[in-house]
């Protein structure tokens, strides 16, 4: 594979990361900020709409069986709609602290990473973390010691 062709995967990578976040949030953060913020029904169906494509893009990319697609299915639906749940539960109690979303969201990415793993062979298992997971995993392990750390200075200070 050419280098640059590999520079654009990444930029593809991190693209869906990104548009990921944007559509888990559930738009906590914009939606308050917008007149008229989308439905919960147009919420839902955006959330369907990217689980389709994320599934389809698990079976393609990592020759997903199809009992393996069906647990992908299952895992993704269960994990980011209460993802989901959980963001509005922290939206409609009006939390303003952007790391408890951040918190909510790395707790449910991590539970998809461990449920992954429980029925990938080990070849779709490493091209599942070159897609990024890996990377992904380190970025949350960091955020969640840099909270620790935070958390122990404060304690210190009172």
């Amino acid at each position: 594979m050419r280098k640059d062709m590999k520079i654009f995967i990444g930029f593809e990578n991190r693209s869906r990361i990104i548009l990921s976040v944007f559509l888990l949030s559930g738009f906590c953060v914009t939606a308050a900020a917008q007149q008229n913020p989308p439905t919960e029904e147009e919420q839902a169906k955006q959330l369907e709409e990217f689980i389709l494509k994320e599934v389809d893009r698990y079976e393609t990319t990592l020759n997903l069986e199809d009992w393996q697609v069906f647990y992908t299915d299952s895992v993704l639906h269960h994990d980011y709609n209460a993802l989901q749940d959980e963001l509005k539960g922290l939206r409609d109690s009006k939390v303003s602290n952007l790391d408890l979303y951040t918190q909510a969201q790395d707790k449910w990415a991590e539970q998809m990473y461990q449920a992954f793993r429980k029925f990938l062979n080990d070849d779709q298992w490493a091209k599942y973390l070159k897609q990024g997971a890996e990377r992904d995993r380190k970025a949350r392990e960091r955020r969640k010691e840099k909270m620790a750390k935070a958390a122990a200075k404060l304690r210190e200070n009172d």
